[in-house]
Formats: C-alpha cells, sequence, structure tokens
C-alpha cells in the first residue's frame, strides 16, 4: 500500500493495522504538516445516520510526491496490477498519477483507477477505470438516462483518455463494460443491501486481483460483481474473502443459469452422485399459486428439483393452437426465479420420457391427476409421488377469467 499520512495518532492507527495484516507499509509516507484522514460515521439501526470528517485535502508536498513515486518505482518489480483509488484528498496529483501510470505502462502492468472530481485528463493511458453513472455523467458532461446516453458516455471516456477498458458502475442495475467490442453488461447479484460503504473500493480491488490473475475483463466484472454483493450485506467498512465470494456466487445464481441443455445437466449431475434428484414436468403457462405449491413440495424429496418444461411446440399439441399464452423462454425464467426449482430444461417431445431416461433422476413428481394413471417414466426412477394440486388453481381458470 502506498500513500501519504500525517505524523498522528491516525496515522499511526493505520500503520498499525496494515502491520497486523502483513502488508508492506515501507510505502506509507509520514508529512509533518499533514492530518491524516479520518472517517467517523454515527449508525442507528443498521442506518448511516451522519459521517464527520478530519482531514487534510490540500496537495501534498513536493517532497512527499518525490518519495512516494521513487518507492512505487521500487515496488512495482513484484506487482501484478496497480490500483489508484482517488478519494480527491491530494495524494494523487496530476503529475504524480501520470507518471504512476506511465510507470506501470512501461511493465506491461494493468493501471486500475477509481476516479474523483469531473476532470479526469490526470487518468490517461490508464488500462481501466471505475466511475459510478453519476461520476461519469459529470466528468463527460453527458447526462446518462438511458441505454443511450450510457454508451455515449462510456465510450467517450474510453476513447477520450486511451483507455484498454472503461467500466461504469450502475448500482443495483450492475454495471457496463466498454473494449473493443459493443457495450457489455453484467447484472448486479446483490439482494439484501444492508450498507454500500466500501463497495466501491470492492469492486477495484477483485478487478485489479482478477486481471492480476490474468481473467479476461467480463469474467473479472462478474468476480468484482459478487465480492460487492457480498460486502454490502455486511454492516460497516467490510472486506470479504474468496471462500466468502465462491459461497455467495453458488447461493446466489442468476436465474438464467438454471436454464440448461439436457446434456449439459446430465454431465453435471454425473459429478452429483451423492445428490437425490426429483423431477418433473409441465407446461407452466401462467404461473400461480398451485405450480409453486406443488414445486415446493417436490423439492422436499430430494437435493435436487429438475422442471422439465413444454416447448412452445408441445404446448399447442396438447392445449391448441390459443396456447401457450407465454413463451418457453420466459416460462422457463419465471420458473427459474424460484429458489427451490434448480434447474429448468425445455423438450419439444408431448412426453418427457426421453428427458427423464437421459437425466436419470432419482424421484418422479406428477399431480394427484394421475392416481390410477400410468406415470410416464414411472420406469426409470426409484420413487414416484403424486401432490394434490391447490383447489381452484389453474391457468384455464385463469385465462376465463380474464376473458370475462
Amino acid at each position: 500500500m502506498a500513500s501519504v499520512v500525517g505524523e498522528d495518532e491516525s496515522g499511526d492507527k493505520i500503520e498499525s493495522i496494515l502491520k497486523d495484516k502483513n502488508i508492506k507499509t515501507d510505502s506509507l509516507i509520514r508529512q509533518k504538516d499533514r492530518k491524516t484522514s479520518k472517517k467517523s460515521r454515527v449508525m442507528a439501526s443498521h442506518q448511516q445516520v451522519v459521517r464527520f470528517d478530519k482531514e487534510s485535502k490540500e496537495s501534498i508536498s513536493n517532497s512527499s510526491e518525490e518519495l512516494l513515486l521513487k518507492q512505487i518505482k521500487y515496488e512495482l518489480s513484484e506487482v501484478e496490477a496497480l490500483l489508484l483509488s482517488d478519494y480527491g484528498k491530494g495524494v494523487l496529483t496530476p503529475n504524480l498519477t501520470q507518471k504512476i501510470i506511465a510507470l506501470a505502462n512501461e511493465r506491461n502492468i494493468p493501471t486500475l483507477i477509481d476516479p474523483k472530481g469531473s476532470d479526469y485528463s490526470k487518468y490517461k493511458n490508464a488500462t481501466l477505470i471505475t466511475p459510478n453513472k453519476a461520476e461519469a455523467s459529470m466528468a463527460t458532461g453527458i447526462k446518462i438516462e438511458d441505454e443511450k446516453s450510457l454508451k455515449k458516455a462510456g465510450e467517450f471516456l474510453k476513447n477520450d483518455l486511451n483507455l484498454k477498458y472503461a467500466i461504469i458502475t450502475l448500482s443495483e442495475d450492475g454495471m457496463a463494460i466498454f473494449q473493443d467490442a459493443p457495450m457489455k453488461k453484467i447484472d448486479t447479484v446483490a439482494r439484501e443491501v444492508y450498507d454500500v460503504t466500501g463497495a466501491g473500493d470492492t469492486v477495484l480491488a477483485t478487478l485489479g486481483f482478477a486481471l492480476g490473475c490474468k481473467l479476461e475483463i467480463e469474467e473479472a466484472a462478474m468476480f468484482a460483481t459478487l465480492a460487492a454483493g457480498v460486502v454490502v450485506g455486511k454492516l460497516g467498512s467490510a472486506t470479504t474473502t474468496l471462500e466468502e465470494i465462491s459461497k455467495y456466487k453458488n447461493s446466489k445464481r442468476f436465474s438464467k443459469d438454471k436454464i440448461v441443455k439436457s446434456h449439459d445437466l446430465k454431465e453435471f449431475l454425473s459429478t452429483k452422485k451423492d445428490s437425490k434428484t426429483v423431477f418433473t414436468n409441465g407446461c407452466f403457462d401462467i404461473l400461480h399459486a398451485g405450480h409453486v405449491s406443488y414445486l415446493e413440495r417436490a423439492k422436499s424429496y430430494g437435493d435436487l428439483l429438475i422442471v422439465g418444461l413444454n416447448s412452445d411446440s408441445s404446448v399447442r399439441e396438447l392445449k391448441g393452437e390459443s396456447r401457450p399464452i407465454n413463451s418457453e423462454d420466459d416460462r422457463a425464467l419465471i420458473l427459474a426465479s424460484l429458489e427451490f426449482v434448480d434447474f429448468v430444461v425445455i423438450f419439444s417431445e408431448q412426453t418427457p420420457y426421453e428427458l427423464i431416461k437421459e437425466l436419470k433422476p432419482n424421484v418422479l413428481v406428477k399431480g394427484a391427476d394421475y392416481k390410477d394413471k400410468e406415470v410416464v417414466g414411472s420406469d426409470l426412477v426409484d420413487e414416484v409421488h403424486l401432490i394434490d394440486f391447490l383447489e381452484g388453481r389453474s391457468t384455464t381458470k385463469i385465462i376465463e377469467k380474464v376473458k370475462k
């Protein structure tokens, strides 16, 4: 870590914390007349009520700038990525920032910047910049209010500053990546937000770590959104670990990731021999309480619930030309959004027999209306369970009600 702090109690505290975490402090420069930045937050019921700061905001002295640059130059021989977190407190002066970027570029070390202010010229020739939407609007003079203005602002930043990438973070809407290809958006994965303090720092840190590990930019961005999702679920200025990010990723899969091809699912299930898999199927045209109750009960019979979903063509064959109301893609996404549904597989046959044969589930679940009837695929599984539907709930009745 490289910075300039004062010769005061807060500076001592920072140095002590870094040493406790085995982080080198050789590049922590002390400046006699400077006040170390300290933020104090007043919290009430998990909410920040007010914050007051004690700090110096004027530019660091020429001697501090020279010492810091000399130390950074020495340290660059051992690093894979360089992060510049600019809070506008006077450390990252335009002169120092440009010299640091030039040093990193000479050594092919990626330079990632969390910017501050309205003049981004000091960040020219960096690898990546990560302003939020408001910051990007201020820096470009382009009010970001839709996809078109977002694209215009991102491309302006990338080209004007000669960056390899530009990323604009979009809060609950994820982030937008600008590179040689068209704009790419990465969805957020945060579910519960307790405190957004430090989310921007987390994005910068994890992007730097990922690019330092030679990940592609989209992989790095996805990793960063996962890390931010963990951090905003904690109170205060929090950090995260690789283990927490991995657990969060597994518990917060995107709904669209649950919609899979049968051969991919077959391969995945081959690695889950100890898991009890449950299979059910249907049209699920207009999802209602009866469907939800049925699927939740189905999941209780095993560890993984697979839903075979009739394609649009097979629904027409079964229900007539007026059905389905919703397309197979929409129906699949809605099913996948249910927490207790693990996978959705679309099939085109009138019955799921071949799909069941391919996936080899342990349990087959159908509605209680199949009592005393042959359940397709029952000869391929260990158990068959019939579940009662909630009385009075059906897609047909919903359609009739709408028509009236």
